[in-house]
């Protein structure tokens, strides 16, 4: 059984997703003195009644397809006042079935679904996290992370999620290929921003802590030198000195 505290802090946000929850963060910020939590939460119910009973999403629903509420791409999920948009995601359509029926693997038409549904939200104005695709589907996003991963390797292509269009996680391999687009093919860092669906400001930010990294590693290979210079974790720094080698054995580094 996994420890209750760790799922707590991992899944336990995911409720804000829920119009109930949002209504309920609405009052709450809009009239924090008007309303006691008891009388908020019967408002939002009866909102949410009157949506169900005047707007029934089946009327706008293709089968195999879902509503969920995603982070916009104007906030990170870590900001204070986070912005959700709804959006339509496809979780299975007739070419799923078609794919099925002519023996393609499962696992190929999940890694294609899971590329579909992340496109679909980027292109409504959310961003998918892979634990937002992992509910959706009843699996660990550790292993959304490496269908995800592989889609892209095979694919050549970086998918807009979370983790990606706005710098929030590790992303090694989304690192690598904006690192090497820039330092080694000597591409635009804003052409790599928009080939590789990132934020300016997160390639920005990659170029600027591998630079730091690169500088001091040609003053001292101590780890923990690095680290205080650059005010990085050694997780990152690991990263960054691993991306700097794969750059020097190319002997194209700037």
């Amino acid at each position: 059984m996994i420890e209750r505290q760790q799922c707590a802090k991992h899944y336990s946000s995911a409720e804000k997703r829920f119009l109930h929850s949002m209504i309920i963060s609405f009052f709450s910020r809009e009239f924090p003195k008007t309303f006691g939590p008891i009388i908020i939460n019967r408002i939002a119910q009866e909102i949410i009644d009157l949506v169900e009973k005047h707007l029934p999403l089946r009327n706008h629903l293709q089968p195999g397809q879902c509503v969920w509420n995603v982070v916009s791409k104007k906030t990170r999920p870590d900001s204070p006042n986070c912005i959700f948009v709804p959006v339509i995601l496809t979780l299975i359509d007739k070419s799923d079935i078609e794919q099925l029926a002519n023996g393609i693997p499962m696992t190929t038409i999940a890694k294609n679904s899971i590329a579909r549904i992340t496109k679909e939200a980027y292109e409504q104005g959310g961003l998918l996290s892979m634990r937002d695709i992992g509910l959706l589907v009843w699996r660990h996003n550790a292993s959304i992370s490496q269908m995800r991963k592989k889609w892209e390797e095979k694919n050549n292509s970086t998918l807009p999620h979370v983790g990606s269009y706005q710098d929030f996680g590790s992303c090694m391999s989304h690192k690598t290929i904006i690192i090497k687009k820039v330092v080694i093919e000597k591409k635009d860092s804003v052409k790599v921003a928009n080939e590789t669906k990132h934020s300016q400001k997160a390639v920005d930010r990659y170029l600027k802590d591998f630079y730091k990294v690169k500088t001091c590693y040609q003053v001292s290979s101590d780890i923990d030198f690095i680290c205080k210079a650059t005010g990085q974790s050694r997780y990152l720094v690991k990263q960054y000195l691993d991306i700097l080698k794969e750059c020097e054995d190319d002997k194209k580094i700037a």
